[in-house]
């Protein structure tokens, strides 16, 4: 009989609310979103890229492409992405391509220079870090400290030191000579 009751009341016990997200009315979706609604995908994309997690950024940002479209934004946050992967070349061709729709688009101009720094390209990564410091009226410290780390890496100097190098003027034929240096 005791146990009879037991399973009774357990049976019972199943039927009801047991607490959770049922009595918080929430369900099981974010706060704010009904069953079925989508959070944009360059948002998930931005706030993976935040949390470190690149290639599930890419993704997000590729869903985005496939709902928005290939526009400036879209284009400059797979290029970011692509950038945090270590994809030079193909974070390069997308920050164009979004410059090319969107001249005026301070991230992915400051973005495109990180790029060139990281290419070892500092003469135009200076010109990008420029356009973009000038956009966005000096406002950034981050384009600030990338525009004055390209101005220090194209002002070092690129010659070698001339007075340790020796240099032959060797005759080659009538007329032609060839300047061999010991570097």
């Amino acid at each position: 009989m005791r146990a009879a009751a037991l399973l009774l009341a357990l049976g019972l016990a199943a039927c009801g609310p047991a607490g959770g997200l049922a009595t918080r009315g929430a369900g099981p979706f974010a706060p704010g979103l009904a069953r079925g609604e989508a959070v944009d995908g360059l948002t998930v994309g931005h706030r993976l890229m935040a949390a470190g997690e690149y290639d599930l950024a890419l993704r997000a940002y590729l869903r985005a492409a496939g709902e928005q479209g290939a526009n400036a934004d879209v284009l400059s946050a797979l290029g970011s992405a692509n950038l945090r992967l270590g994809r030079l070349g193909q974070a390069e061709r997308l920050l164009r391509r979004a410059l090319e729709l969107d001249p005026t688009f301070v991230p992915a101009l400051n973005n495109l220079g990180v790029v060139l720094i990281e290419q070892g390209r500092p003469a135009e990564a200076r010109r990008a870090f420029q356009e973009a410091f000038a956009r966005d009226r000096g406002s950034s410290d981050v384009i600030r400290e990338n525009l004055r780390l390209a101005i220090a890496r194209t002002d070092e100097t690129r010659y070698p030191d001339t007075d340790k190098t020796t240099f032959s003027l060797v005759r080659r034929g009538p007329g032609h000579f060839l300047l061999l240096s010991s570097l």
